[in-house]
C-alpha cells in the first residue's frame, strides 16, 4: 500500500473516451479513484501531490510486440531490463512473445514468466504463448491450458505458419477458447534470401529483395480463414499499402480483424538501409516511401489498429555483420512513444490516434483492463512532455542490447513519470521541482 497520490494541473487524455482537458487524477489502492476537471477535489489526506505544470496525462502505453532473452539467452535482454527500458519509455504492459529457450508452449513456462516478472519486472508482463509446438509450424500446443496458466493470445512469434490446414485448425481451436491469435504473414517461398524492400534501391545496392506479395498473399489467405473459423484475428504487423487495402475491406465483413505496425515502418523507410546499416535490418523490411505514407493513411482510417515497438534485443555479434548476413531485428521499448509522436509534430496523425492505438486498442483487443483513464481502473498511467528535446544515444539506452534504429536521431517528446498500479516506476532526470521522484 502507498499514499494516495493526485496529479495536478495536467491535461488528462483519455483515448477510450476521446477526453482532452485540463484536470486532475486521484490514485489511490493502486487504482484510479478520481478524475476532475480543472483542480482536484475531495483529495484524501496525506496524498502526495505532482504538479504536472500542464504536462499530459494518459493511460501507460500497450505494447503488443515485445522479445526478450529471458529464459535462454539473458545476455541479450531480461526481463527485468526490458521493463526498465519500457518504464523509460512509457510502456506499462508489454506483450512478451514467446519466442524463448525453451519456447513457451506449455503452461508451466506461461507461469514460469508470470512469477518471474512478478519477481523482477517494474511493468506488466503479458505472456503469449506459441501457436505450435516449438514453433515449428507443425503440431498445435493445448490451447485451454495456456489459457488457463495466464496466456493472453496465440502467435508463433517471428515464425509465420506455412500450412493454410493447420492454420486453419489453429483458428477454429483458438475460437472455442475466443483467444486473439496474433499471425505474422510472411510468405517464406517469396522472402527467400531476401534482405531488404525489393525494388530499385536493393538492385542499386545489390542486396536481394522481399517483394510485398510476400506480406499480402498471406495476409489475403490469412483473412480469408478468420472469416471461415470467426476466430479474434490480429495481423502481428503489417508494412504495404496494399495488405491496408486488403485489412479496410476485411473489417468492412467483420469486427474481429486488428492490425498492428512496427513504429519503424510507420517511422523510416528502405532508403535508411542505403548505409547498409544493420540496425535497419528488420521483418518485415522497411519499405518505400509510398508505402510509408499509405500505413499511416492506414492508421489514420482505422484500417491498422495498434503501433508496437517490435523489440528485439539482438547482441553486437549477431549484428556487426555484412548486411545480409546479420540478425533481423531492433530494439525499441524506450523510443516507441517519442518515435509515434513524431508523426504528430509533422501533422500526418491526430494525438488521440496516436495514443489510442498504443493504449485502449490494445486493450480491447486483449481483454485488459487498463489502457484507460477510468474510476476503478487500474493506475497504470504516464505523465509525458510532448515537445521535449532529446536525442538517441547508446549511453543512455536501458535495454541490456544496443541494436536501436533511431541511434542519433533527435526526438521531441519524452515521458517524465510512469506509474504501474499506482507505483512510480520512472522519474525523468529533467522532471521539474514539487514533481514525484
Amino acid at each position: 500500500m502507498t499514499a494516495p497520490i493526485v496529479i495536478a494541473n495536467a491535461r488528462v487524455i483519455d483515448p477510450a473516451t476521446g477526453r482532452d482537458a485540463p484536470g486532475a487524477v486521484l490514485i489511490e489502492n493502486g487504482r484510479i479513484a478520481g478524475i476532475t476537471n480543472g483542480a482536484p477535489q475531495g483529495v484524501p489526506d496525506g496524498a502526495k501531490r505532482i504538479d504536472a505544470r500542464g504536462l499530459i496525462v494518459a493511460p501507460g502505453l500497450i505494447d503488443m510486440r515485445v522479445f526478450t532473452g529471458e529464459p535462454g539467452h539473458e545476455y541479450r535482454e531480461t526481463l527485468a531490463t526490458a521493463a526498465d527500458a519500457a518504464a523509460a519509455g512509457g510502456v506499462t504492459s508489454f506483450v512478451l512473445m514467446p519466442d524463448t529457450t525453451p519456447v513457451i508452449d506449455d503452461g508451466a513456462l506461461v507461469d514460469f514468466i508470470l512469477r518471474r516478472a512478478g519477481a523482477k519486472a517494474s511493468v506488466n508482463v503479458l505472456p503469449a504463448a506459441a501457436l505450435t509446438r516449438g514453433l515449428r509450424g507443425e503440431e498445435l500446443t493445448e490451447y485451454g491450458l495456456l489459457q488457463e496458466a495466464g496466456a493472453v493470445a496465440l502467435t508463433d512469434g517471428r515464425a509465420s505458419i506455412q500450412s493454410a490446414g493447420l492454420l486453419r485448425a489453429a483458428f477454429g481451436y483458438a475460437r472455442n477458447f475466443d483467444m486473439p491469435v496474433i499471425h505474422q504473414p510472411a510468405e517464406r517461398s517469396l522472402i527467400g534470401d531476401g534482405v531488404m524492400n525489393e525494388g530499385l534501391l536493393a538492385s542499386i545496392s545489390g542486396l536481394k529483395g522481399i517483394p510485398i506479395e510476400a506480406e499480402t498473399i498471406p495476409l489475403a489467405r490469412d483473412l480469408q480463414l478468420a472469416a471461415l473459423t470467426d476466430v479474434r484475428y490480429h495481423a502481428a504487423q503489417v508494412s504495404t499499402g496494399a495488405a491496408v487495402e486488403l485489412l479496410a475491406a476485411a473489417k468492412r465483413r467483420s469486427s474481429r480483424v486488428s492490425a498492428g505496425i512496427s513504429i519503424n515502418n510507420l517511422s523510416l523507410n528502405e532508403n535508411d538501409v542505403a548505409p547498409y546499416r544493420t540496425f535497419f535490418k528488420l521483418s518485415p523490411p522497411l519499405r518505400s516511401e509510398d508505402d510509408r505514407r499509405a500505413v499511416i493513411d492506414g492508421l489514420v482510417s482505422g484500417a491498422i489498429d495498434t503501433i508496437h515497438s517490435a523489440h528485439d534485443p539482438q547482441d553486437t555479434e549477431v549484428k556487426r555483420q555484412p548486411f545480409a548476413e546479420a540478425s533481423d531485428g531492433a530494439i525499441g521499448l524506450e523510443t516507441l512513444l517519442a518515435a509515434a509522436l513524431r508523426l504528430v509534430h509533422s501533422g500526418d496523425v491526430p494525438l488521440l490516434t496516436i495514443l489510442r492505438a498504443m493504449t485502449s486498442r490494445p486493450a480491447e483487443i486483449l481483454g485488459l483492463s487498463s489502457g484507460r483513464l477510468a474510476v476503478g481502473a487500474p493506475a497504470d498511467l504516464i505523465v509525458f512532455d510532448p515537445d521535449f528535446p532529446w536525442v538517441v544515444t547508446e549511453p543512455g539506452i536501458r535495454s541490456r542490447s544496443r541494436n536501436t534504429a533511431f541511434e542519433g536521431a533527435r526526438m521531441q517528446g519524452a515521458v517524465m513519470h510512469s506509474f504501474v498500479a499506482g507505483r512510480p516506476v520512472f522519474s525523468h532526470a529533467a522532471t521539474r521541482e514539487g514533481a514525484a521522484t
